[in-house]
């Protein structure tokens, strides 16, 4: 499992590491209008998930606002950022703050994608920060757990390996 921690603590992370050349797992959570999502509705697009423990702090606004100005510049690929903030809480922000190149999906009902990613912090319940490219077959090839959950992800990295999924 990744070791991760937040504000230097150690934390648990729940659920199976992903690894480059498995199959993405199927995962339920909800968009910000409460209908249920998973994987299958970005069927035969790559996909960047990109996780965020909450959508309303400092770093995970950050990721959140760049990952929506490069999701243009990625023809072909669609940009999900997931949280366990309320959905209602997610279509406030991105109304407040513009968002509309990339779906903000919810995992607060269920915690489905953060088991079956293993990115669900056992001792806040809030995902771990990460990053992951899905091709359009479903095959990983892209993983990033940030190592410490208040620090950012490697941003090009991500954007370069969702292009070369393409």
């Amino acid at each position: 499992m990744a070791k991760v921690t937040f504000h230097q603590d150690p934390v648990t992370l729940l659920g199976n590491e992903i690894k480059v050349g498995d199959n993405a797992p199927d995962f339920t959570v909800l968009s910000n209008d409460l209908q249920e999502v998973s994987l299958d509705k970005y069927e035969g697009k790559v996909k960047l998930i990109s996780v965020v423990p909450s959508i309303d702090t400092g770093v995970c606004a950050e990721q959140t606002r760049r990952f929506n100005e490069e999701a243009d510049k990625i023809a072909g690929a669609h940009v999900l950022t997931i949280s366990m903030d309320l959905p209602f809480a997610q279509k406030r922000w991105c109304a407040a703050n513009g968002i509309k190149n990339l779906d903000t999906l919810s995992d607060h009902r269920d915690a489905d994608f953060g088991e079956k990613y293993g990115v669900l912090i056992q001792e806040l319940r809030l995902l771990s920060r990460s990053i992951f490219v899905v091709d359009s077959n479903n095959k990983v090839t892209y993983v990033e757990y940030v190592n410490e959950v208040t620090d950012h992800p490697d941003y090009d990295k991500a954007l370069e390996a969702a292009k070369a999924a393409i």
